[in-house]
């Protein structure tokens, strides 16, 4: 019994100071000299885009991860340990996944991919590998794989995602939703057109069915649908749909600039203008920012490239664009002369009020 108890003491003192799995650096790569290192080993290049992609900022949090739980704690101790574990997996499963989301958003797609690798490792041991919870993370996966042309990749990754919904019960429509749009939008890059817009149809029914027919999460679809639309030469029908995301986002936006307005006046003190952005919060997240700031400005080339101008049409673009550069406190874009009729609001507007009067009148 003595001998037992000195061999576990023994494995105590080597758990105490363990640092990481014997061949695992923080940073989740092989160490050098390891069986596994020499069979494959990252080059420089793969290191240093893994390395500003996502380990940088999670490279302290996999230090706790890594170590087993020391062999003599009582069964309380132990269940504490695993919840701790298990918070922490999840998350930087949601901080890898919000930092490959903000590089989709800012199309830099290869920069995306390794930290949306580490998001669905995270969720992977959180949740388990069959779980619904890990469905984002593969559908960012097809975004950011097809951004680069990889579409055999991001083809697999929908496959997962795919088989994952069909097998959870009750999986929600929203989610479903997402799902048909990245195929929807896979089937266009490989030009198969026709099977886009049944997906892209379908995640229309499915997203309103959630949130609404007017709704800007299912403006989403319109706006692919209306893309596809065009490359098919099918201008009528294209500009109808991009004239009902115009006026959806324009409608969502000139919600949130009344709101502010609401919130400037119960605070008179305070300048629409001011660089507290906490006047801000909560009307327009940043990931609406990002999406809006590319469906706006793919509506406005196509309404300035069209050989039939609507001016009506061009307007009510421009005038959402102000508004949403107007929220993001991008005063700069707000007042370039790009944006034509409301050029200057921003300058001479006093309030909050004068740019909404200009605006209603659209």
């Amino acid at each position: 019994m003595a001998t037992r108890r000195r061999r576990r003491e023994r494995r105590w003192e080597r758990n105490r100071s363990w640092r990481g799995p014997t061949a695992v650096s923080c940073a989740g790569r092989r160490r050098p000299g390891s069986a596994a290192a020499a069979a494959a080993s990252p080059t420089p290049d793969h290191q240093r885009a893994d390395w500003v992609s996502i380990h940088e900022q999670i490279c302290q949090l996999l230090i706790p991860i890594h170590p087993s739980l020391p062999p003599l704690l009582s069964e309380k101790e132990r269940n504490h340990g695993m919840e701790q574990l298990l918070r922490r997996q999840k998350s930087i499963a949601e901080l890898a996944f919000s930092t490959a989301q903000s590089f989709v958003s800012g199309g830099q797609h290869a920069q995306a991919i390794p930290a949306a690798l580490q998001a669905l490792r995270f969720a992977t041991q959180a949740y388990g590998s069959a779980s619904v919870q890990l469905v984002p993370a593969y559908l960012l996966l097809a975004e950011a794989s097809t951004g680069v042309g990889h579409l055999l990749q991001a083809s697999k990754y929908l496959s997962q995602a795919q088989w994952i919904v069909l097998s959870t019960p009750g999986c929600s429509a929203a989610l479903q939703g997402k799902l048909h749009r990245r195929l929807g939008l896979l089937c266009a890059a490989e030009g198969n057109f026709e099977e886009a817009l049944y997906h892209l149809a379908t995640d229309i029914y499915l997203t309103s069915s959630t949130f609404g027919l007017k709704s800007i999460e299912a403006s989403g679809g319109y706006f692919h649908m209306a893309n596809v639309f065009c490359h098919q030469n099918k201008m009528d029908v294209a500009h109808s749909l991009y004239a009902e995301v115009t006026s959806i986002w324009h409608s969502f936006l000139l919600k949130s600039v009344q709101a502010q307005e609401q919130m400037l006046e119960s605070q008179p003190e305070m300048s629409p203008f001011t660089e507290d952005k906490e006047v801000c919060e909560g009307l327009v997240t940043d990931a609406q920012q990002a999406e809006a700031t590319q469906v706006l400005n793919t509506v406005l080339d196509v309404r300035e490239k069209a050989p039939k101008q609507q001016p009506g049409e061009t307007t009510k673009v421009l005038h959402a664009l102000a508004m949403l550069y107007y929220l993001a406190m991008d005063l700069a874009k707000s007042g370039s002369s790009r944006l034509g009729p409301c050029q200057g609001w921003s300058s001479t507007a006093p309030a909050c009020h004068r740019l909404h009067l200009d605006i209603a009148q659209v």
